[in-house]
């Protein structure tokens, strides 16, 4: 039997049978790859639900961003929407009444994002365990996660109040710090989290082991553990190869590894992973997003896996994520050699 989630048109009892004939439907979760939809209803699924509250976020100490964020939230309210400023953003308007990002309320419809994709990445970490989806819109460099720029936003918000947008799912990391086998943290990491040296240029030693069995031990000068929406970040950059956001899986990639028997891997959702310092000991520091880190010390381990909450991004624009690639990063793109 397949592991049905919440939210696939085709689980009885849940919702009522899909009416599309050709949509033969058996819902998975993110962590189960064994089971394939043949429709991928994650990316499909148009939600119903009107919107009634909205938390709206702008990049921290962002003037700009913030009077944006106002503007949205004025637009709202107009429209009867109930309007939460983020606290921060509050701050820089020098208004009061802003929400704390770890005290909203349950009832919440939607979250607007005013920033760049590092503020995205910061409010999907702490909100998602609400389950109501982003929405991004750009006002960094590159807006990768963000759907719409500032000029589309208008044009666009009538028909996502109305509940016209469909929404896809992307898998997080959970990373758990552990010392002597305890817990010390966890963190709930979009992109990516990152093992690399913290002071002298030296290579460090990391240890990998994915469901108990041990895989390398990676002499370089770091080691990068990537979902697949991170694997255009950090991991690209390191010769990690490209995977598409809707998929689940992890993408290990070594960081100027010492020999080039170490390359990038692929591997499934469903698997677990342990990082460990290996001897010769160096000083050794973890970063989660390029946004929260911490050193890792020797008998420290990091135990990664996929976080059962994924983010959920709001999808409008009539964008593929290739077209994205091609217009963001000039993906694929020819140039013509000069005559």
């Amino acid at each position: 039997m397949c592991r049905r989630v919440a939210g696939c048109p085709g689980q009885p009892g849940v919702l009522r049978p899909c009416r599309r004939r050709n949509w033969n439907c058996r819902g998975f979760e993110l962590a189960d790859l064994d089971r394939r939809c043949n429709r991928r209803w994650r990316d499909r699924l148009v939600t119903a639900k009107e919107i009634r509250k909205a938390l709206v976020v702008s990049k921290p100490a962002d003037l700009e961003a913030a009077t944006l964020a106002a503007e949205i939230a004025e637009w709202l309210r107009r429209r009867g929407v109930a309007a939460l400023l983020e606290e921060r953003t509050a701050e820089t308007l020098e208004l009061s009444g802003g929400v704390s990002l770890e005290q909203l309320p349950d009832d919440i419809d939607l979250g607007i994002v005013v920033g760049g994709d590092g503020t995205l990445l910061s409010v999907g970490r702490t909100v998602t365990r609400k389950g109501f989806p982003l929405l991004g819109v750009n006002r960094g460099s590159l807006g990768f996660l963000t759907e719409l720029q500032p000029e589309e936003l208008f044009e666009h918000l009538p028909g996502v109040l109305a509940g016209r947008y469909r929404t896809e799912r992307r898998q997080r990391l959970r990373v758990r710090h552990l010392h002597a086998g305890k817990i010390r943290q966890e963190f709930a990491p979009l992109n990516d989290a990152v093992v690399t040296k913290s002071a002298l240029a030296r290579m460090i030693h990391i240890s990998l082991r994915i469901d108990g069995e041990e895989v390398a031990v990676y002499t370089s000068d770091g080691l990068i553990i990537s979902t697949p929406t991170g694997s255009t970040a950090y991991s690209l950059s390191a010769g990690g190869p490209v995977l598409d956001p809707r998929m689940a899986g992890f993408v290990i990639t070594p960081i100027c590894p010492h020999t080039m028997t170490y390359r990038p891997l692929v591997v499934p959702a469903s698997v677990r992973l342990e990082v460990r310092l290996a001897p010769p000991f160096e000083a050794v520091y973890a970063t989660l997003d390029g946004q929260i880190g911490f050193p890792i010390e020797e008998g420290d381990s990091l135990a990664i896996d996929a976080h059962p909450d994924p983010v959920r991004l709001v999808r409008v624009a009539d964008r593929s994520f290739f077209e994205v690639l091609r217009r963001k990063l000039r993906w694929g793109e020819r140039t013509p050699p000069e005559a």
